[in-house]
């Protein structure tokens, strides 16, 4: 028997879906927690980086703002410690 010998297809009755359980509230709460967390983190990996990198623009523009290097800075308050020592 070929294709186009066979008999016609019959309508399948659908059934509808049986309806979802309505949430608890705590599970409804669970749920507004665990998608706040996820905002949370995807927030956090995208803000640290850019608050990190605004520090350290921003120190980099002090120390150039001051004519000066954190090397130079350093060493003058290492020098700053041994003269209050000797004053001790």
């Amino acid at each position: 028997m070929s294709d186009t010998h066979e008999e016609t297809l019959t309508p399948v009755t659908r059934q509808p879906p049986p309806p979802k359980p309505k949430l608890t509230a705590r599970e409804a709460r669970r749920r507004r927690r665990k998608s706040r967390r996820r905002g949370e983190e995807i927030l956090g990996w995208i803000l640290v980086p850019i608050i990190v990198f605004g520090v350290w623009w921003g120190v980099n523009a002090g120390f150039e703002f001051f004519g000066t290097t954190p090397g130079t800075v350093w060493d003058q308050l290492l020098q700053v410690k041994k003269q209050l020592e000797k004053k001790a």
